[in-house]
């Protein structure tokens, strides 16, 4: 019987103790089609290899990260993209999506963080870290079209198909309630970071975008109710 092959993998990374680390780390899950250090070679391995998935720093000689990635993008749609970098600057994660990605991750994260990372991007799910700070959080659910193109990776058949978990289901109905995001970390003995990072997951999942929507959906779903 033919064995299931294995999803494509590219790397790119300047740094070549990082780009070997990933590929040791992934090699054993799927299929590392090639590693490059340099955007030019990257687009080049792209179009030649057909990675279901390419890992991409974004800053590189020759050509950056989003220049790069945003090209693979425009010639095959289907590639997946996640930024592997040390920059927690939000106008780059905000940027990073915009260009095409479906997750961003840290150097700083664990080694397991990267390939839960790829596997939800193969789902067509998108990904972020969450070592992200507070204010990477709260720059991105101000920037509502980056939302929704997060949530094009979560999109369900139905609504009832969209699962949140217990604790995000704690923090939508209190923020439904109308308290405050330090409000509701006091209610929950949580930090307020911890519940601004909790409400982007929330949006992102469900395909919210306003606080107005937030609230529809915690009445339509009878978490609270409208006096």
């Amino acid at each position: 019987m033919e064995s299931r092959q294995r999803p494509r993998v590219l790397i790119a990374d300047d740094h070549k103790l990082v780009a070997e680390a990933c590929k040791s780390l992934l090699e054993p899950e799927f299929d590392v089609v090639g590693v490059v250090t340099d955007g030019r070679t990257l687009m080049l391995a792209a179009e030649q290899l057909h990675p279901d998935v390419v890992i991409l720093d974004l800053s590189m000689p020759g050509l950056n990260g989003l220049d790069a990635g945003e090209q693979i993008k425009h010639k095959s749609r289907f590639t997946k993209l996640i930024f592997l970098t040390m920059s927690l600057r939000p106008d780059l994660v905000v940027e990073a999506f915009r260009r095409g990605a479906s997750g961003y991750v840290l150097k700083q994260c664990s080694d397991d963080e990267l390939l839960i990372a790829v596997r939800r991007v193969l789902r067509g799910e998108s990904y972020f870290s969450p070592l992200l700070t507070n204010d990477t959080v709260k720059f991105l659910l101000h920037h509502s079209e980056i939302l929704q193109l997060l949530a094009k990776g979560k999109s369900m058949k139905n609504e009832q198909e969209k699962h949140l978990s217990i604790r995000q289901s704690e923090v939508l109905q209190l923020l439904a309630e109308g308290k405050s995001m330090n409000e509701v970390a006091y209610t929950l003995q949580l930090k307020p970071e911890t519940v601004a990072f909790h409400k982007l997951q929330i949006m992102i999942t469900l395909g919210i975008k306003t606080d107005d929507e937030l609230i529809e959906y915690a009445v339509r779903h009878h978490m609270i109710r409208l006096q």
